[in-house]
């Protein structure tokens, strides 16, 4: 795998596959139309990088801040990504296909799913305080390790999806119980 440290622009329209992008500087990149295939970014800044109709197929983000991403604007076909203790804050995977992702040890404040696949998702040692969650498919997804979810019943899907007696609370926000 080809390492690439420190970099803060990339060829527009540009190729990469099995290459490490070690702590690279792409804050409001433009992605746009780039192509990464088994990648792995580690210690990098993504925050406001532009990603329409970029390709991410095989892509590891560790360690990496992505605040405000719109991976919603990535291309779609074969879309694979998996994130270790990253900051997703604000970033939005409305209507991506992302089944079994995992997202371990990240911070996904107020990151929005709206209308996305994530069953089989792995939320281990998350926080997805205010993050939305609306008309989601989150069936045997496994939140038994994340906490700070609020999550209606009535508008996702759950069947079959995993999670801890305390933090189980979060499913009952909705009803506005208070609960001791």
């Amino acid at each position: 795998m080809e390492e690439i440290r420190g970099v803060r622009t990339l060829e527009k329209e540009g190729y990469y596959e099995q290459c490490s992008f070690i702590q690279c500087n792409f804050n409001s990149a433009d992605l746009s139309g780039v192509r990464f295939v088994n990648c792995r970014f580690e210690g990098c800044d993504l925050s406001l990088a532009k990603l329409k109709n970029s390709s991410l197929q095989e892509v590891k983000f560790v360690n990496c801040k992505l605040l405000g991403v719109l991976f919603s604007e990535c291309r779609k076909f074969m879309l694979d990504l998996d994130f270790d203790s990253c900051i997703l804050k604000l970033s939005l995977f409305s209507g991506l296909k992302l089944k079994n992702t995992r997202f371990r040890n990240c911070d996904m404040q107020e990151a929005d799913f709206s209308e996305a696949d994530l069953s089989g998702a792995l939320f281990d040692g998350s926080d997805l305080l205010l993050a939305i969650f609306f008309h989601t498919n989150l069936e045997t997804a496994d939140f038994r390790a994340a906490f700070n979810y609020s999550i209606n019943p009535e508008t996702n899907r759950l069947g079959k999806a995993r999670f801890s007696i305390p933090g189980v609370t979060g499913l009952l926000d909705t009803y506005g119980i208070i609960i001791d």
